[in-house]
């Protein structure tokens, strides 16, 4: 096995040992989880800190995400092709707020501070995903690029308190439809 394979082995592997006890999570877990010995994980990282940054850089990657995106078949209605792109992005969200938040809490990542990876890339590679899914269609009102940005915008608004009882189909419906009904 290649260094690079081994280290995506382990934080494949610590994933969800982070999202249960945030930076606490211990060597000994780490290397029980990922079935090596404590020693590998110091040759295929730095320190512990370096483990967890690329845990970050790992959640932040949207690639699961935009497998599902792209096994979407275009030939479904547009609901259903944006039903399907909104349960892939919201699946992603949840894993990635669920380990930041573990991070969080257990004092290894502060408000506000500087994160490995790039977010912009991760953004910017999901809108690309979802403008594909508007390409069929013949009747948009807008550039399917931007309806890709405002759809995001709204899904991932919903996040929000005061937008979490707003279902899958009602934002969709709100999107493709307006907010006045006919």
């Amino acid at each position: 096995m290649s260094a690079e394979d081994r280290r995506r082995m382990i934080v494949q592997a610590v994933l969800p040992l982070v999202v249960e006890h945030g930076a606490a999570v211990t060597t000994a877990q780490i290397a029980r989880a990922a079935g090596i010995g404590e020693g590998t994980i110091f040759r295929a990282f730095k320190d512990k800190d370096e483990l967890l940054d690329a845990c970050v850089a790992e959640a932040l990657k949207p690639d699961s995400a935009l497998a599902v995106i792209a096994e979407i078949p275009l030939d479904q209605p547009l609901a259903d092709r944006l039903t399907e792109a909104a349960e892939a992005l919201s699946a992603h969200l949840e894993r990635m707020g669920a380990l930041m938040g573990a991070l969080h809490s257990s004092g290894r990542l502060k408000r506000g501070e500087p994160r490995k990876g790039s977010r912009a890339e991760s953004f910017t590679a999901m809108r690309e995903a979802i403008t594909e899914l508007f390409t069929p269609e013949d009747r948009l009102r807008l550039p399917a690029e931007q309806l890709a940005g405002v759809f995001m915008s709204l899904l991932f608004s919903r996040r929000r308190d005061d937008q979490a009882g707003l279902s899958t189909a009602e934002l969709i419906d709100v999107f493709l439809h307006g907010a006045v009904s006919a």
